[in-house]
């Protein structure tokens, strides 16, 4: 009975992908689209494959070797890397500073008079102006802020502080508004309607349902922040990629390996950091 019952089952199992049809169609759909833009950007890469390229290449990444490793040079990262981390660490506290209130200001979740069904006029168009206040922070990115900042205060980390700090700021308050909207609002709304305050009800409702969530973000953020301060260090923000421009225009292809090293060491080790913390929320 069973073996017929196999048999007939294979019998009626269909001999090709029965979507194959509708996969087809929107892979061709997905070429027409893409072509213009691989055309706009002129994106050829067989030219990478060519006898010259090639040959500049091996020469290009022969120069890495061997990585610099003179006690002298190497006291010279570690105290820039330690300069470029605390550089991206306060400037990512900073855009707590700015993103956190404007989180509030801006998540319907904790709206009072969004309660009765229809949020208020004021606080409606409040939110509204929020939104883009952080729509403009994020707009603009690091690296121009660098330029303006190392106008204004000159060479050195602080410009890149204060860069970080404007459009992290715009970044976090988007993505945590759209975590605590996104989220379970129960327990915050019981809290609203019972008296609560925002405050409550964002630290006791809001934040213990979407920890895990928030954090980790938080600690991508970070982990980008230490990949922005090693672009904004070309500008004169200071830190490990100041020397790595340094480096690569004197064609110092050893030093720049053992800092590359050096910045795949701190994305690894931001990355442990977050798995750690997700696992300790969850």
């Amino acid at each position: 009975m069973s073996s017929t019952t196999s048999s007939a089952t294979l019998r009626s199992a269909p001999s090709h992908d029965p979507a194959w049809l509708q996969r087809l169609s929107w892979a061709i759909a997905a070429a027409v689209v893409l072509w213009p833009l691989v055309v706009a950007t002129e994106f050829k890469p067989w030219q990478l494959f060519e006898a010259r390229n090639l040959q500049v290449t091996g020469q290009f990444l022969a120069s890495f070797l061997p990585p610099a490793h003179s006690a002298e040079f190497l006291w010279m990262v570690a105290r820039e890397t330690w300069r470029m981390v605390a550089m991206a660490t306060v400037g990512l506290v900073l855009a707590l500073v700015i993103a956190v209130p404007m989180t509030l200001a801006s998540a319907r979740a904790l709206s009072i008079s969004a309660l009765s069904g229809r949020m208020a006029r004021g606080p409606f168009w409040l939110r509204q102006g929020v939104r883009l206040a952080l729509i403009v922070l994020r707009s603009v990115p690091e690296l121009v802020w660098a330029l303006v900042f190392v106008r204004v205060v000159g060479l050195g980390p602080t410009a890149g502080v204060l860069a970080i700090a404007l459009t992290y700021g715009g970044m976090l308050g988007k993505v945590y508004g759209e975590i605590l909207e996104s989220g379970e609002s129960h327990v915050s709304e019981t809290l609203l309607r019972n008296g609560s305050s925002r405050l409550q009800a964002f630290f006791y409702g809001l934040v213990p349902q979407n920890a895990a969530e928030l954090t980790s973000y938080t600690v991508y953020r970070w982990e980008c922040a230490i990949r922005s301060s090693v672009i904004l260090g070309f500008v004169g923000a200071g830190g490990l990629g100041q020397q790595l421009d340094s480096s690569m225009k004197m064609f110092a292809g050893g030093e720049v390996l053992t800092m590359l090293a050096v910045f795949v060491a701190l994305v690894a080790i931001a990355d442990r950091v977050s798995a750690g913390l997700r696992r300790a929320l969850g």
